[in-house]
């Protein structure tokens, strides 16, 4: 199995009820993916941190194999909520893959 774990930032010119309609997005679209994706094990979206976190939403997705996370990369559906519901409201992303 292949965990691939992401942590982002929002854009600091977002208001706070922007932020929270921006997380619950990221979390409906992603969340969505769940059976659309060759090789997608599991999918979860965390928007509710300790005010000690530096990040604002974390997903957790497990992977069969690396090749199934190369694919998930591309996938057609999975840039479409990139595209429309993470980038555009996201300055930082920190990104770690590994095996389990």
């Amino acid at each position: 199995m292949v965990k691939h774990v992401i942590l982002w930032q929002l854009k600091d010119e977002l208001t706070g009820e922007e932020k929270e309609a921006v997380k619950a997005g990221i979390k409906e679209g992603l969340e969505s993916l769940q059976g659309k994706i060759p090789g997608l094990v599991h999918i979860q979206v965390n928007k509710e941190g300790l005010a000690s976190s530096n990040a604002d939403v974390m997903l957790d997705s497990t992977f069969e194999d690396e090749a199934s996370l190369k694919g998930y990369a591309v996938h057609p559906e999975h840039v479409a909520v990139a595209d429309s519901k993470v980038r555009p409201f996201t300055k930082n992303r920190v990104c770690l893959d590994y095996t389990e």
